[in-house]
């Protein structure tokens, strides 16, 4: 037969107090017991082994203590780094974070911002890769949201992310400006149906006409952002005999699987060709040669998102919304010349 539950009223018997004063100290509520009766209260706590009923105190405050994070894929490096980075910062306010992945796909991202899916959350931030501000205009979430991405959104969520264009220009215009002329983008795109491709491609193109360079249009190449899908395609240019002494890799990922097929092939880092990739995830100060890459304010974006949703739960619901882009830095490291 399973132990009976204790319950509040059993600690008050123990520690010859009111349940007011045993509940003022499960819930920290400074100020109103005196610490000779908090010990006490404690004592028969530890004694009787209570535990706090999680579930009845979130029914009776309306809260779950969570808060969700809907992203693309669990397996990429930025996004599990992103999830960690804010599960630290929401423990340090007592909540605990939820991932839930959508593939990219826009019934995925619009069913997560649904009714019946928010109501397990006490906030949300939702990756929008598919959506965009019409796809997304219907939408009004009592749940309080945050969005990141690069996609256009409605103005009245609060909106976090990347500095792509300046990020990508800063990356080209150091590899230009190291002598290198001919750079393979590695997931490049001019289709205006994906922001963050489009964004980079522009950053890169505006640092080839700022330098007076032309682009070889050969060397711009579509690719997923794994680093399989990268590694195949740098074989496929060498295979094809094209000429490239430098990679900009859209993602650290895919930059680390240009690495990859360049040692295969015998192509010295960065002595023969040039390596630089874009998130500056943790795998890259480890690879060999460590990745140049441009950081887009990974831990101002985290705080931003944070401090955005926590806003929003403590009851700011009529402030505007704001839009947050931190500035993109380039990190110089082995895998180019000028580090």
């Amino acid at each position: 037969m399973a132990a009976a539950r204790v319950t509040i009223e059993d600690v008050a018997r123990r520690a010859g107090v009111s349940n007011m004063t045993v509940s003022n100290v499960v819930n920290r509520r400074p100020g109103r017991v005196g610490e000779a009766t908090r010990q006490r209260v404690q004592q028969a706590i530890d004694e009787l082994g209570y535990r706090v009923n999680v579930t009845a105190r979130q029914l009776r405050s309306g809260r779950t203590g969570t808060v969700g994070l809907a992203v693309p894929e669990l397996t990429s490096g930025y996004f599990v780094e992103l999830g960690h980075r804010l599960a630290e910062r929401l423990a340090a306010h007592g909540l605990r974070l939820v991932l839930e992945r959508t593939a990219g796909d826009l019934a995925a991202e619009l069913d997560a911002l649904s009714a019946s899916r928010l109501d397990a959350y006490d906030g949300f931030v939702l990756s929008v890769v598919a959506g965009d501000a019409e796809a997304l205009d219907s939408i009004s979430p009592a749940t309080p949201v945050v969005l990141i991405g690069e996609q256009t959104v409605p103005d009245r969520f609060d909106h976090v992310l990347m500095d792509n264009v300046d990020g990508a220009r800063q990356a080209t215009a150091a590899l230009l400006a190291s002598g290198a002329r001919r750079i393979v983008l590695l997931g490049g795109s001019d289709d205006p149906a994906w922001s963050m491709p489009r964004l980079r491609t522009q950053g890169y193109r505006d640092a080839h006409r700022r330098a007076g360079a032309a682009v070889d249009e050969e060397l711009v190449r579509s690719s997923s952002f794994t680093a399989g899908a990268a590694q195949q395609v740098v074989t496929d240019l060498a295979a094809e005999g094209r000429d490239f002494d430098a990679v900009f890799a859209l993602t650290d990922s895919a930059a680390l699987g240009a690495l990859r097929a360049l040692a295969d092939l015998g192509r010295a880092v960065p002595g023969e060709v040039q390596v630089v990739g874009f998130d500056d995830v943790a795998a890259g100060r480890f690879s060999t040669p460590r990745l140049s890459t441009v950081d887009p304010g990974n831990e101002a974006m985290a705080d931003a998102i944070c401090d955005l949703l926590l806003e929003r739960m403590a009851g700011d619901v009529d402030r505007p919304a704001r839009v947050v882009m931190p500035p993109a830095r380039l990190v110089l490291r082995e895998s180019t010349r000028f580090s």
